[in-house]
């Protein structure tokens, strides 16, 4: 078994200088670029039941109805 993944960019600024946080514990990072501490944190598997569908097929406040107008 491999170590746990580390995180390959900054989500705040996008760069690549991350480094371990020694002071934020377990899962947190320091981005060198921005000065910005993040925790990576897993919550869990979602149910597919509760996954939001997306897609031309369904419905929903920015759908375009036949004829050209919006919902």
């Amino acid at each position: 078994m491999s170590e746990r993944a580390a995180p390959f960019h900054c989500p705040y600024c996008g760069d690549e200088d991350l480094r371990p946080s020694e002071a934020g514990g377990h899962g947190a990072w320091e981005c060198a670029a921005c000065a910005r501490a993040f925790r990576l944190q897993f919550l869990g598997l979602v149910a597919r039941s509760d996954r939001t569908a997306t897609g031309p097929d369904r419905t929903g406040p920015h759908t375009t109805e036949p004829g050209g107008s919006t919902a």
